[in-house]
């Protein structure tokens, strides 16, 4: 079982995202920074964000020469960087923590990006990897076609913008854990 402060002293350990693309290689970095200028999140999302109350970790195990985490931690990012006062952000890499990583396989596989959600005292609120539910989709409709048997696989218009708003809905749900948290309750007396 992983504990609190095992999660703690992950997260001091790890990086910002600037640290973390600081590590990758050169070609890889330029992906890095044309991702890193795409990210944004809009007006609504950003007063969304601004409205949080409770402090939330995310600790995501990353690769920097991973196509989904170039991808996705920009994104993540500019969610983070509207409320810097109530999330922070650190990213440990996925072979140099292989002891802590090797506990968040996905699908039975070292799979990145992983974040990892954690309240104020770094307890364990939820997961969520490898992919947003809107990049799926795309995957999806791509190798499978549109009759694949999951479902229906509409691809959004904009897909940053729907793997922003994927992104925006899981840390939303887990914030709104933290602010209805019985024992954070108690202790903010709200």
């Amino acid at each position: 079982m992983i504990t609190s402060e095992i999660f703690r002293q992950k997260f001091e350990a790890g990086m910002s995202l600037a640290e973390h693309v600081s590590t990758a290689k050169p070609a890889q970095v330029d992906r890095w920074r044309a991702m890193i200028a795409k990210a944004c999140i809009s007006a609504p999302q950003r007063a969304l964000v601004e409205s949080f109350t409770r402090k939330m970790n995310l600790l995501i195990v990353s690769g920097n020469w991973c196509g989904d985490c170039i991808e996705q931690l920009p994104l993540i990012q500019a969610i983070v960087d509207a409320n810097p006062s109530r999330l922070a952000l650190r990213i440990v890499d996925r072979d140099a923590h292989a002891d802590f990583s090797a506990r968040f396989t996905i699908n039975g596989g070292a799979r990145v990006p992983v974040v990892l959600f954690l309240g104020e005292d770094f307890e364990w609120c939820a997961t969520a990897g490898d992919r947003t539910l809107s990049r799926y989709r795309r995957i999806a409709e791509k190798q499978i076609g549109a009759s694949c048997s999951l479902g229906a696989i509409v691809p959004p218009d904009d897909e940053l913008a729907a793997a922003t708003a994927d992104w925006l809905n899981e840390i939303e749900r887990v914030q709104l854990m933290l602010r209805l948290s019985p024992r954070l309750r108690q202790k903010y007396g709200d």
